[in-house]
C-alpha cells in the first residue's frame, strides 16, 4: 500500500526543507572591514568574516597579519598558507577570535589575490 502525502502538506514541507538544506550549522560569511574588526574585536569573536588588507610579517616571533592603509591588523594562521601572499593585497575569509591577550586572529578557509590598483 503506497501512502501519499496530500499537495497542501508538500506545498507546506518544501519551505523547511528547503531552510534545513540551508542551514549547515555553520553560521553565514559576514563582511567585515579591518577598522571594524579593530574597533569592535569582541563582537566578532568566534564568527566567521570576510576582511582585506595587505598580507605582511614579522620575523621573531614569526608571525603573518594583513593591515590596511590605516595600520589596523588581524593576525592570520596558517602560516603557511597566508606567507605565499607576502606584499600582496589580499580577500581573507575564516573564523575570527579575539582574546585580550592574544589580539585578533583570523584561521583561514580561503584567500584571494585581489586585482592590482592602477
Amino acid at each position: 500500500m503506497t501512502h501519499r502525502l496530500p499537495a497542501l502538506s508538500l506545498f507546506l514541507l518544501l519551505p523547511l526543507v528547503s531552510w534545513l538544506a540551508g542551514c549547515g550549522g555553520e553560521p553565514g560569511l559576514a563582511e567585515v572591514p579591518l577598522p571594524v574588526l579593530a574597533a569592535e574585536p569582541a563582537t566578532h569573536d568566534g564568527s566567521r568574516v570576510a576582511t582585506q588588507g595587505v598580507v605582511r610579517r614579522f620575523e621573531e616571533p614569526l608571525h603573518y597579519w594583513i593591515e590596511d592603509e590605516d595600520l589596523h591588523r588581524v593576525e592570520i594562521f596558517p602560516h603557511d598558507e597566508i606567507a605565499p601572499h607576502l606584499g600582496e593585497a589580499v580577500r581573507v575569509e575564516g573564523r575570527f577570535a579575539f582574546s585580550p591577550d592574544e589580539g585578533r586572529r583570523l584561521t583561514l578557509e580561503r584567500v584571494t589575490r585581489l586585482a592590482e590598483r592602477d
